[in-house]
């Protein structure tokens, strides 16, 4: 690891499956930190989500997930090899897992048996519900939790359609992820000023619901409610991209300015004379039928041309893309983001640089993701003179 790295000499043993847990050490592991991922036998389930591998065991998830990770192989219902994780905890920084509290305990590994291994160990959670409530032991996946916290009702109240949906990511997984990375990034930090570990609960529901409600909240911020749940912006119908000559694009008109420059640039300024539109009060009020307006004009010319027109004025607008198309971006290709490397096993693959870039962190390497036990006999001889 270069000397710049980071989150250089932070390790962090990973006993979590799935998406939540492995995003987020992803998101230390591209920071630096070692990140050991302790798999069962026949390997953790991230290897096998998809369809898509070129060999068993090292899938599209696995690859995207776990770059720059460790992983050693281990039947923690076997003496011997609870014996190596022992040890292996003894040298950790943080233990990161999201096994429920009867079966982690079962294994030994709760937090009170795990602090007695390594004292100040920084102890995460990675829960579906918080555990001080009746939904503690319940299992949790994304649709589980985009049900539980509305989202999945998010679509109909946007275009009436009432049959609930859900958002087709792994959405809650990925910011439960998120949350999961600046939990540990505080613990480190509180541990540095303090020497103290702790142990750290992130339940999904929890997270997700914050994340959800941050601009959803509206009028029921107030108690009593003064008004309705829910972002009358983001759930007005008419909000979705406008067609153009040849396919779609989105445009922002946030401002009352931006609105009036937005109609002038589609040469149709008569339109905010009309009494519905006059003024800020009157296009809240009419904002579908204003999307509608917008939309009657937008089909004059092509995304290109409407696009050349936009950046010209500096009005805030890009243009639908299909997700297949997203590589081929030409500010992504002319900052790196993603690059066809050759991993040892399993060829040429595309890996998508962290979005972040650190002035002290310049020109890392990226490690690749690991075969099952790739690094366990290295570990097991690390480990085999501890006590």
């Amino acid at each position: 690891m270069p000397e710049n790295a980071m989150l250089e000499g932070i390790r962090i043993v990973d006993l979590s499956s799935v998406v939540f847990g492995p995003y987020a050490t992803q998101m230390l592991a591209d920071l630096g930190a070692e990140v050991i991922k302790v798999e069962p036998r026949g390997g953790e389930t991230s290897r096998f989500i998809g369809k898509h591998a070129k060999n068993r065991g090292m899938g599209a998830m696995h690859m995207t997930l776990n770059r720059g990770k460790k992983s050693i192989e281990l039947n923690l219902k076997a003496a011997e090899d609870a014996a190596v994780m022992r040890k292996l905890l003894k040298t950790a920084d943080v233990f990161i897992h999201n096994v429920r509290n009867k079966a982690i305990a079962k294994l030994g590994f709760d937090y009170d048996s795990v602090k007695s291994i390594k004292s100040d160990i920084i102890y995460v959670h990675c829960t579906g519900f918080g555990q001080n409530g009746p939904y503690r032991d319940l299992q949790a996946y994304d649709d589980v939790i985009q049900a539980a916290t509305g989202v999945a009702t998010l679509l109909p109240r946007a275009d009436g359609n009432p049959r609930p949906r859900y958002l087709p990511s792994l959405v809650a997984d990925k910011v439960a992820g998120h949350y999961g990375a600046q939990a540990m990034l505080a613990a480190l930090i509180h541990k540095l000023r303090t020497g103290q570990g702790q142990h750290v609960e992130v339940p999904m529901f929890e997270a997700f619901a914050t994340f959800n409600l941050t601009e959803h909240m509206q009028g029921a911020t107030f108690d009593p409610p003064v008004g309705s749940i829910g972002y009358h912006r983001q759930l007005d119908p008419g909000r979705q991209p406008f067609p153009t000559a040849d396919g779609y694009i989105s445009l922002v008109p946030y401002t009352d300015d931006k609105m009036g420059q937005l109609f002038s640039l589609l040469g149709g300024p008569e339109v905010l004379e009309k009494p519905e539109f006059a003024g800020p009060v009157e296009r809240f009020r009419n904002a579908t039928a204003l999307y509608g307006e917008i939309a009657r004009l937008t089909p004059a010319k092509t995304t290109e041309e409407w696009m050349k027109v936009f950046i010209a004025a500096e009005f805030p607008a890009m243009p639908v893309r299909d997700l297949a198309e997203i590589f081929d971006d030409p500010h992504l290709v002319e900052t790196g983001y993603a690059a066809i490397r050759e991993h040892p096993t399993e060829g040429n693959y595309r890996q998508i640089s962290p979005p972040i870039r650190f002035g002290a962190d310049q020109g890392r390497i990226l490690g690749f993701s690991p075969s099952l036990d790739q690094d366990g006999a290295d570990l097991r001889r690390e480990l085999e003179n501890l006590e």
